[in-house]
């Protein structure tokens, strides 16, 4: 249980409207056409909100990407491009079709893939790029569909973080063949946990929904191939489809934060945080910020200085090369520098949507203390 006065890192926003439509699930949407009731509306919704043909629910962003691999065929023997920084779920879908992920390295602004950086990894076995949009920072994905176009790979998008943001005007989530967000209860939107597949090919879209239930036609208790139950329930959806109905506002209370962490630390030279450029809107799932080397403060003790005060801090995502799962530290070290080297610099500040003007000010003033900008 958390203690009184702790500030809390990560947890989501849920009124009195979410509970109410979350029972009204829970004691009528069990039978008839009430069954899937929040499942289909969520879903149809969802998708006319980022300019996609068709949603797939699922169980949480990970069980979404691994529908999309499946779907697409992506097998053994075949090679996946992924982002050295992001968390694992963005890549364990790879391992279970048994193909090879390989890293490439990110761009030291936005944190995420470049062009460049995919190019330099593509093989003649290189059959996708999962395209991660991390801490709701967006890339360049003018380029990197070039790049993908010129290979003939196939570009995802991973919008688990990016849930409000947009490139050039176009919503995260748009991009690629197809794409993934998460509803885990850290996320902007929450269903406690729960993912959503976004799709604009229709053959593609019934082979995933095949794929999503034992492989079986809906209503039907006939299965023709062995698949996943990534089915999501009603219950679930139903709060899903209620804070989706607050969209707008949970955003901005994102994007408050982030803010508010900006402008308490700008006179502080040689620090970064989440990139916004004129053509980008961050979305500002997580507040993030890369200690410059100026400063002689690494990642882990701004970590061990932060939580002698009781605050909660966490890292920066680990280079994925350099866990025990993947075991390959000397490989990342030496073809994705700058993921190594932003990674060991840098940590999430608090985003929970709670979060006050109070919190900030207290998180800000220890930083500045640890930066000697008191």
């Amino acid at each position: 249980m958390a203690t009184k006065n702790k500030m809390q890192f990560a947890g989501p926003s849920v009124t009195k409207e979410d509970t109410e439509i979350v029972m009204d699930a829970l004691q009528n949407g069990w039978y008839g056409e009430k069954a899937y009731y929040y499942v289909e509306t969520f879903e149809r919704e969802f998708a006319d909100y980022h300019n996609r043909k068709h949603a797939l629910m699922t169980t949480n962003c990970t069980s979404a990407l691994h529908l999309l691999l499946d779907g697409l065929g992506i097998g053994e023997g075949d090679e996946v491009i992924a982002p050295e920084c992001t968390w694992i779920g963005s890549v364990a879908c790879i391992t279970y079709q048994r193909a090879k992920t390989v890293f490439a390295d990110i761009d030291p602004v936005n944190w995420c893939l470049t062009a460049d950086s995919i190019e330099a990894v593509i093989t003649p076995k290189t059959k996708a790029v999962i395209v991660v949009d991390l801490y709701g920072n967006m890339p360049d994905y003018d380029s990197i569909q070039k790049v993908c176009d010129k290979h003939n790979i196939l570009m995802i998008e991973d919008s688990a973080e990016s849930l409000g943001s947009t490139y050039k005007g176009v919503k995260a989530g748009k991009f690629g063949v197809g794409s993934t967000f998460s509803f885990h209860r850290t996320k902007t939107i929450t269903t406690g946990e729960g993912g959503m597949l976004l799709i604009d090919d229709e053959e593609l879209f019934q082979r995933c929904k095949f794929l999503r239930d034992h492989g079986r036609q809906p209503g039907s208790f006939f299965n023709t191939e062995i698949t996943f139950k990534y089915m999501p329930f009603n219950v679930q959806a139903a709060l899903g489809y209620a804070q989706f109905k607050r969209i707008n506002e949970l955003v901005e209370k994102k994007r408050w934060i982030l803010k508010g962490y900006k402008d308490r630390l700008s006179d502080i030279p040689d620090i970064q945080m989440n990139s916004e450029p004129k053509h980008i809107i961050n979305g500002a799932w997580a507040s993030a910020l890369v200690f410059g080397l100026s400063h002689g403060v690494s990642r882990d003790i701004a970590i061990e200085e932060l939580e002698k005060l009781d605050l909660p801090v966490r890292p920066f995502f680990y280079p994925l090369s350099s866990l025990p799962a993947f075991n390959d530290e000397r490989n990342g070290r030496a073809n994705n520098p700058i993921a190594y080297d932003i990674s060991s610099r840098g940590i999430n500040l608090p985003y929970a949507l709670n979060l006050t003007e109070f919190d900030l000010d207290k998180y800000t003033k220890a930083l500045r203390n640890l930066l000697k900008y008191s």
